[in-house]
């Protein structure tokens, strides 16, 4: 498991965009990225790193490959193992990386709405609180397919992760790609996510070229 270590807000602050790690703290006021004067990269020289500085194309590419491994909180190993697959892939190579990212078992249960960040759901697909087609699965790497119903197990239902997630994920939009019956605490993966259910902020071409130049 991929444990950050530094303060979430500096990597949102040093990418300029908010990459959705602290839950729902990130949709308020409190998020740094919306307080004024703490918009800027980190560091005694951030407002120097604003002025004039033309990126280069490496450094493109990098900050994007940066951005989307820490909005999944992968390591570098396994991230570069997602991207020889999706290479390997027919298709487009950056929608293929994107696709295999977002079936990730603990994606689809942040993207359900079960959890605030998809921390917060990795750890919870690891405490075993989640079925796949009814059978406990505790690998958050697991690889949901069309089809797949993922439940919330009977005995975690009470939790007062769940209790205030389902509370939430009234408020929040679940994907096409994905159907909830909050009821019965079970959703299905209807069909695989195409690029433009993804509303992520990242240029998936750059990160392609990162790894093939």
């Amino acid at each position: 498991m991929s444990v950050i270590w530094e303060s979430k807000c500096k990597l949102c602050r040093r990418a300029g965009q908010k990459l959705f790690l602290k839950g729902e703290r990130c949709y308020t006021r409190k998020c740094q990225i919306e307080r004024e004067g703490r918009n800027k990269p980190p560091g005694q020289h951030g407002d120097d790193a604003l002025r004039g500085r033309r990126l280069t194309e490496f450094a493109e590419q990098l900050l994007e490959k940066q951005k989307l491994k820490r909005m999944y909180q992968l390591r570098e190993k396994q991230f570069s193992a997602y991207m020889d697959e999706a290479a390997r892939r027919r298709g487009v190579t950056g929608e293929n990386l994107l696709q295999l990212l977002e079936t990730r078992l603990d994606n689809v249960v942040y993207r359900l709405g079960w959890a605030s960040s998809r921390g917060q759901a990795r750890q919870l697909v690891s405490h075993r609180f989640f079925t796949v087609n009814g059978r406990r699965v505790n690998i958050p790497s697991f690889m949901v397919r069309p089809e797949d119903v993922v439940g919330l197990h009977e005995s975690k239902r009470e939790g007062r992760f769940i209790q205030e997630a389902v509370q939430q994920v009234a408020a929040k939009r679940i994907p096409e790609w994905l159907v909830l019956d909050d009821k019965s605490f079970e959703g299905k993966m209807a069909r695989m996510p195409e690029r433009a259910d993804v509303n992520l902020e990242i240029n998936d071409q750059l990160i392609v070229e990162f790894y093939t130049r």
